[in-house]
């Protein structure tokens, strides 16, 4: 039967999506809305109408107290259908909020998937003892390059006698640098020295007195006697 009903009867519109259901929601939230509105008006024009004629038409006032009393209920039912539809807006619209945050925790998930799918513990173990090796190979060759270099042929024990005997040289040295310091010869004069020919001009030319005054003691005798 059902099949029959399938094949020649109506076939039942698809359900509407989440969104599409909060906006038809939110559509007629607003159209209540107004409908409150407009009810709210009706409820206080009725009630300014049976105050006015409350003393002089009260045939007037209790109809208008009567539409007041109306529009009331109706708007307590407004009020109440408001109510549930904004209830089931807000739990669609959480709805469909925990849909996108799921929807997108499935993309991640399958992403960290397809990313860890070729990967295993083993090999990242692997990996990390590969570079950790490669980073051994290259502190060696860094110590090695920083190292210095000695020529090929040198004996390092002749090099250490070598410096040996330069050190005990220099102390020697240094031995005999600590001895009295000698004496200091007299400079050479500036002046050139007299000939011999000059000298005894010179003595022929000089005074007997002159000599005799170079003499202290023939100095001292010609003070006595004067």
């Amino acid at each position: 039967m059902s099949f029959f009903k399938n094949l020649f009867g109506k076939k039942e519109p698809p359900a509407p999506s989440t969104s599409e259901s909060i906006q038809k929601l939110r559509d007629t939230e607003n159209m209540l809305l107004k409908k409150q509105e407009f009810l709210e008006q009706k409820v206080e024009q009725e009630h300014e109408i049976a105050k006015k004629n409350a003393s002089t038409n009260k045939r007037v006032a209790l109809q208008a107290l009567k539409r007041k009393k109306r529009y009331e209920q109706q708007l307590e039912q407004l009020q109440g259908t408001l109510t549930t539809i904004e209830t089931q807006r807000e739990a669609l619209e959480n709805a469909n909020t925990n849909a996108a945050v799921l929807d997108t925790m499935k993309g991640a998930s399958d992403a960290l998937k397809k990313t860890h799918k070729d990967m295993n513990i083993d090999n990242v173990h692997d990996m990390m003892d590969d570079i950790a090796e490669q980073n051994d190979v290259a502190n060696e060759i860094s110590n090695a390059i920083s190292t210095g270099i000695i020529s090929p042929g040198v004996d390092e024990d002749e090099l250490a006698k070598e410096l040996e005997e330069l050190e005990q040289e220099g102390l020697d040295s240094e031995l005999l640098n600590v001895g009295p310091a000698p004496n200091k010869l007299p400079e050479v004069p500036s002046t050139d020295l007299p000939t011999a020919s000059k000298d005894k001009e010179k003595k022929k030319a000089k005074p007997v007195a002159a000599d005799e005054d170079d003499d202290p003691d023939m100095k001292e005798l010609m003070q006595w006697a004067n």
